[in-house]
């Protein structure tokens, strides 16, 4: 079908039981299921949500912090810098996020494997081993990430946790 040719199996059969629940229980059923579908995704403003909870966190230990957020591709929604935050911090805090995203695991667990010894995470792509980058779920739908960086790792977890806390 036409209607169906540049969509994944999963998608175009949610669009058919979409049309067939509309042509059964009629067209009010439609914007209830298009509204669910639209939470699998970060908006600009719970982006800006989450820099502010990270930056307050940051404050509250004298860190000035460049925060990173990003959706569930690793694509960026929002990054803004603290004054006062260092300049390498942008480009750490964006591998933050997305190694957050792309391994659906905070990147402090390739911190942790690797002061373990376990050198096989230096060869894996975009795997940012440094604590600061944590993904965001909905549900158990991953929606995006944020990355932290301008503090040590744990202050740089501390945030990106409190701002992801702070969402739910």
């Amino acid at each position: 079908m036409l209607l169906f040719r540049n969509m994944s199996a999963k998608k175009a059969f949610r669009i058919s039981r979409y049309i067939c629940c509309a042509v059964i229980l009629g067209a009010g059923v439609i914007p209830q299921l298009v509204q669910a579908e639209e939470l699998t995704t970060l908006s600009l403003s719970q982006a800006r949500f989450l820099a502010q909870a990270a930056e307050k966190r940051a404050a509250s230990n004298q860190t000035s912090v460049v925060v990173t957020v990003v959706d569930a591709s690793g694509q960026p929604l929002l990054v803004e810098r603290m004054a006062g935050a260092q300049l390498a911090s942008i480009e750490l805090s964006q591998r933050k996020a997305v190694s957050a995203v792309f391994y659906r695991r905070p990147s402090a667990a390739f911190e942790a494997a690797l002061s373990g010894g376990k050198m096989a995470v230096l060869a894996l792509p975009h795997a940012m081993p440094a604590g600061g980058g944590v993904p965001i779920f909905h549900n158990i739908q991953l929606v995006g990430g944020i990355g932290v960086s301008g503090g040590n790792n744990a202050q740089d977890s501390e945030a990106a946790n409190a701002a992801v806390g702070a969402l739910k």
